[in-house]
C-alpha cells in the first residue's frame, strides 16, 4: 500500500521522481497498440507475444521494454509499432516483421524503410511520427499520451505528470476557484450539446439538496464513433483525474461511470484504474489526506443508443429503463434519485486536468471565439486515412479530410461528409472550408455532436444515406413520445419507398412537414435532431430526390430497385468469371460465347460487376435506362482462330 498522505507538493513530486528513477531514459521502448479494440482486431496481441520471444532470443531482456498501449490514432494502418526514444513509426506490422525489427532496428539501429509511411503522391518515405501527414497537422493534447502509457500501469501516468492537477486542485484551490477556472476556460461539453461545462458545474454545486452525484457518459452509440472508447481503453486515468477534480468542485462524494456493454476492454481497464487510484490514495476516503471523500461505481449499459441521453442515462443508473424523461427541471438540479447531478462525456472530463495544470488562458488560446480547445474526431468512411484525429476547434473540414485524412479513396470525387452522428447532417463539397466548431456546423443544419465524421464519395446515394440514418434512429428510439416514435417511422417508410422506386409527388413536402413537427414536439434531443440527415440531404442534394421520384433513377446507381446490370457484348471476353460467381445462376453463355444476364432471375446483388476483370469492364451498371437486349449467339473470335 502506497502512502496516502501525500499532502505537500514535495511529497507528491518525490513520488513522481521515485517512479521515474526506475525508468531508464536511454532504454529502448517498443510501443504496441495492444490495449485498443482496433489494434487487437488486427493482431496486435500476437505481435506483442512475438516481440517477447524475439527480444529474449536476441538477449535483450532488461534492455528493451515492450509496452502495450491504447489506440495511437492511425487506425487505417494498424497495427502500429513505435520505437522509442527514436520515435520511429512502423505501420501495418505483422508477426513476420518482428524478427527483422528486433535484429535491425533494436540491435543495429537501422530503419526498415518498407514498414514506414510512404507518401502516395511524392513517394517520400517518413519514419518519424511527427513528420507523417496524418499526425503532422494534429494537436493531440488530450489523446497524445496514449502512445506512452500502459493503461494498466498507473506509474506511467504519474511519470508524465498525472494526478498533479488533482493535487493542485485539492491543496491549492477552493472548489469555487476550480469552477471559476473551468468557466474562464470556456470549456463546452464534448458530448454533443456543447453546453458550458463550468456553468453546469456551478449549477450543480449551488443546487439545494444532498447528496450530489457526478457521472461519466461513455455510452457512445454513434455509428463510426469511438473517441471515448479509445480514451477509456488507452488512458483511463486522465478521465478519472478530471472526474475526481469535478466531484471536489461540485461537492459530490459519489460518481458513476456509464460504459457500453460492448466496450469490454474499456470496462476492464477502467476497473483496474479505479483500483490502482484507490491504492495510491487518489480515490476513496480522505483523498491524499485532504479530507475529501469520493467513491466511483461502474455501470455497464445495455446497449440502447437513446440511453446516451442525459436523463435516460440517469434512469439507467437508477436501475430503471434507460429512456428520457420530461425535464421540468435540469438534471443539475434534479438528476439521479432526484438529487443534483452533473453528467459530462469522457472527453470533457479528460480536458479538466489540462485546464487546471496549464491554466484557463492556455486553453483559451486554442480554438475559435466561442469554441475553445481541441476536439477528437473519428474520421471514417471513404477516406484514405481513417482513424482518430485531434485538432484545434476551427480546423476546416477540408484540412481534416485532405491534409490529415489523405483525401478520397481510389481517386474518387468527394460528395459529402456526415458530422455529428446519426442525428447530424450531411454537408456537400461547397462547405469543405467550413471551420469545425459547435456553431458553424449548426448554422448549416448539421452539428459537431460527439465527433463522428463519415466521409462519402461520388458513389454514395444521399437518399439511401438519409434512409440508413433514419432507420438507425427509428430502431433505437425509445418510443416514449409520439413525435419521435411515429415521426421516425413515417420518415423511414417514405424514404424506403423513394429508394425502392415507389416515390410519388408530395413525398418531399411530407418529409419536411414531419421533420419540422419532430423538431418542435419531441421529448428529447435525439427526437428533435433525428430528422437532420433527411433535411440536410433535401437541402443540399434535392436533385437526387427528384431523380428518384420523377425519373425512377438513382444517380449514384446504389438503390437496387432502380438499377440494372447488363453485359456489353463488345467488351465481353467469355472468361466465365461472372457466370461462375453469380449466386443465382442468372448469367448465360459459354466458352467463346458472349454472356448475357437473365433479368428475371437477377437479384441485383452486383457480384458480376465486382468480379469482372477491370481490363474488360464488360459488366455495366445502369439506372433509369432501358436494358439492351441480350446477345445470345454472338461468338467471341479469339486471336489466331
Amino acid at each position: 500500500m502506497v502512502n496516502k498522505k501525500l499532502c505537500s507538493p514535495e511529497e507528491f513530486e518525490k513520488l513522481r521522481k521515485d517512479i521515474l528513477s526506475k525508468k531508464d531514459p536511454n532504454r529502448s521502448i517498443v510501443s504496441i497498440c495492444t490495449m485498443s479494440a482496433c489494434g487487437q482486431a488486427r493482431g496486435s496481441l500476437n505481435i506483442y507475444q512475438r516481440f517477447q520471444e524475439e527480444i529474449k532470443h536476441a538477449g535483450l531482456e532488461g534492455k528493451v521494454e515492450i509496452k502495450g498501449t491504447g489506440c495511437q490514432g492511425f487506425c487505417e494502418r494498424e497495427p502500429v509499432v513505435i520505437i522509442f526514444p527514436e520515435g520511429i513509426y512502423y505501420l501495418d506490422v505483422s508477426t513476420e516483421d518482428v524478427p527483422e525489427i528486433v535484429s535491425k532496428t533494436l540491435v543495429k539501429k537501422e530503419v526498415l524503410e518498407r514498414l514506414v509511411y510512404k507518401d502516395s503522391v511524392s513517394g517520400e518515405k517518413v519514419a518519424k511520427g511527427a513528420e507523417i501527414p496524418f499526425y503532422k497537422s494534429q494537436s493531440p493534447h488530450v489523446f497524445g499520451n496514449n502512445k506512452y502509457i500502459n493503461p494498466r500501469d498507473i506509474g506511467d501516468y504519474i511519470a508524465l505528470g498525472g494526478y498533479a492537477s488533482l493535487h493542485k486542485a485539492l491543496f491549492q484551490m477552493t472548489p469555487e476557484r476550480v469552477i471559476e477556472q473551468v468557466k474562464k476556460a470556456n470549456l463546452r461539453g464534448r458530448g454533443g450539446g456543447g453546453f458550458p461545462t463550468g456553468l453546469k458545474w456551478e449549477t450543480t454545486r449551488n443546487a439545494p439538496g444532498t447528496p450530489k452525484y457526478v457521472l461519466i457518459n461513455c455510452d457512445e452509440g454513434d455509428p463510426g464513433a469511438y473517441m471515448d472508447r479509445s480514451l477509456m481503453e488507452g488512458n483511463p486515468h486522465s478521465v478519472l483525474e478530471g472526474f475526481i477534480i469535478g466531484a471536489y468542485a461540485m461537492g459530490a462524494h459519489q460518481g458513476f461511470i456509464y460504459i457500453r456493454q460492448e466496450y469490454p476492454l474499456a470496462c476492464e481497464n477502467v476497473e483496474i484504474a479505479l483500483k490502482q487510484a484507490e491504492e495510491y490514495g487518489f480515490l476513496g476516503e480522505d483523498i491524499l489526506g485532504s479530507g475529501f471523500d469520493f467513491k466511483v461505481k461502474v455501470h455497464r449499459g445495455a446497449g440502447a443508443f437513446v440511453s446516451g441521453e442525459s436523463s435516460a442515462l440517469m434512469s439507467a443508473v437508477e436501475g430503471k429503463v434507460g429512456e428520457p424523461r420530461m425535464k421540468y427541471t435540469h438534471n443539475a438540479v434534479e438528476g439521479v434519485m432526484g438529487k443534483p447531478s452533473c453528467l459530462n462525456n469522457v472527453e470533457t472530463w479528460a480536458n479538466i486536468p489540462l485546464i487546471i495544470n496549464k491554466g484557463a488562458n492556455w486553453f483559451n488560446s486554442i480554438g475559435t471565439e466561442r469554441s475553445k480547445g481541441t476536439k477528437i474526431f473519428s474520421l471514417v468512411g471513404k477516406v484514405n486515412n481513417t482513424g482518430l484525429v485531434e485538432v484545434p476547434m476551427g480546423t476546416t473540414l477540408r484540412q481534416i479530410i485532405y491534409d490529415i485524412g489523405g483525401g478520397i479513396r481510389g481517386g474518387k470525387k468527394f460528395k459529402g461528409v456526415q458530422t455529428g452522428g446519426p442525428s447530424g447532417g450531411i454537408l456537400p463539397e461547397q462547405y469543405l472550408d467550413t471551420p469545425v466548431d459547435f456553431d458553424e456546423l449548426t448554422k448549416l443544419g448539421s452539428m459537431m455532436g460527439s465527433g463522428g465524421m463519415v466521409v462519402m464519395d461520388e458513389d454514395t446515394c444521399m437518399v439511401d444515406m438519409a434512409r440508413y440514418f433514419i432507420n438507425f434512429c427509428c430502431d433505437e428510439s425509445c418510443g416514449k413520445c409520439i413525435p419521435g416514435r411515429e415521426g421516425l417511422r413515417v420518415l423511414r417508410e417514405i424514404l424506403t419507398d423513394i429508394c425502392e422506386g415507389k416515390g410519388k409527388e408530395g413525398d418531399i413536402e411530407a418529409i419536411e412537414d414531419v421533420a419540422e413537427l419532430m423538431k418542435d414536439a419531441s421529448l428529447c434531443a435525439m427526437g428533435r435532431t433525428a430528422a437532420n440527415p433527411a433535411l440536410t440531404t433535401l437541402r443540399y442534394f434535392r436533385e437526387e430526390y427528384e431523380a428518384h421520384i420523377k425519373e425512377k433513377r438513382c444517380p449514384a446507381k446504389v438503390c437496387k430497385s432502380l438499377i440494372n446490370y447488363y453485359i456489353d457484348p463488345e467488351r465481353c471476353q467469355a472468361c466465365m468469371i461472372c457466370m461462375r460467381n453469380c449466386p443465382v445462376g442468372a448469367i448465360n453463355g459459354g466458352k467463346d460465347l458472349v454472356h448475357w444476364i437473365d433479368q428475371e432471375k437477377c437479384t441485383k446483388c452486383g457480384t458480376c460487376f465486382e468480379v469482372c476483370p477491370p481490363r474488360f469492364s464488360a459488366v455495366k451498371k445502369i439506372s433509369g435506362e432501358p436494358v439492351p437486349p441480350p446477345q445470345r449467339t454472338k461468338v467471341i473470335r479469339k486471336k489466331g482462330g
